[in-house]
């Protein structure tokens, strides 16, 4: 942050501010900004053990924690619709593809997954504005809640959608062809139950492994997609600290980010024991 030209109080960090250079010193001290890196981050991380992270540059007065959980609510409901549409378009169509190996199906769901997967999200973002909002006015342009959160939800979601259909593909086709599957078969059960107890739950396996840090990442915001609808959530929080070099929220939201990927991965973690039984018994 140090590094980067400008700072919290000069017009060219983009806040737009011109201070008397006395005045300007006079916040540094204040901020500790005068102090060295090592020693501002050795203070920081001593309030920040007792859950201080500060107050913000840009609203005197108001507290990072504040500001942080002011935004976290719009980026979570984002992220939680967007989630939930990445799963049921993503898994479904992965477990077809794989169930109709090398047919028109499999063909059309690896080219959809493809497209969905290679096509940024901004350029979506765009598209749907453009479609639903501007042309068919279906939702409004400038967000407001409510069905503002329709458009950034499936955007984030088909991309997230595709990669899962993608992944889940292959890791169905691999637990098709173990030995398990072929017993199962053997010993007479439904092709419903095989698929459903045998080759779907072993197949979501490696699955889960990227659902927690997808979920983190959805969650606590998308930079681009915020800006593109005007979400005033995580991601446009962040930007907007960067840009006025608000170091005490950069700092705040890189640490509530941190924390959310953690969760997530302790999530994963006990999802294990859920869908593997053998986890559970050789614990």
């Amino acid at each position: 942050m140090h590094a980067a030209p400008g700072g919290p109080w000069d017009a060219k960090s983009g806040g737009g501010r011109i201070l008397d250079p006395t005045l300007e010193a006079s916040f540094a001290r204040k901020y500790g900004l005068d102090e060295p890196l090592w020693r501002q981050y050795a203070i920081y991380l001593g309030n920040a053990v007792r859950f201080d992270f500060g107050t913000s540059f840009t609203q005197e007065g108001t507290d990072v924690s504040e500001i942080v959980l002011r935004g976290f609510p719009e980026s979570a409901t984002i992220g939680v619709l967007a989630f939930a549409v990445s799963l049921l378009i993503g898994l479904p169509i992965g477990v077809l593809a794989a169930m109709k190996q090398n047919t028109i199906v499999d063909y059309v769901s690896l080219l959809i997954a493809t497209v969905g997967y290679t096509l940024p999200s901004f350029v979506l973002a765009i598209f749907f504005l453009l479609i639903f909002a501007v042309r068919l006015e279906w939702v409004p342009v400038l967000f407001d809640g409510g069905r503002s959160y329709i458009l950034p939800a499936l955007t984030l979601g088909i991309g997230g959608s595709a990669f899962l259909a993608r992944l889940m593909r292959s890791s169905t086709l691999e637990v098709m062809r173990q030995d398990f599957v072929r017993t199962a078969r053997a010993k007479g059960l439904r092709a419903r139950m095989v698929t459903s107890r045998h080759i779907v739950r072993n197949g979501m396996i490696p699955v889960i492994t990227v659902l927690g840090p997808t979920l983190a990442g959805l969650i606590t915001g998308t930079i681009i997609i915020e800006r593109v609808f005007g979400v005033p959530g995580m991601g446009y929080l962040f930007i907007d600290s960067i840009t006025r070099r608000d170091y005490p929220v950069i700092m705040g939201t890189t640490i509530f980010y941190a924390f959310i990927v953690v969760v997530g991965n302790l999530a994963v973690d006990l999802a294990y024991i859920v869908a593997d039984p053998r986890i559970r018994s050789s614990r």
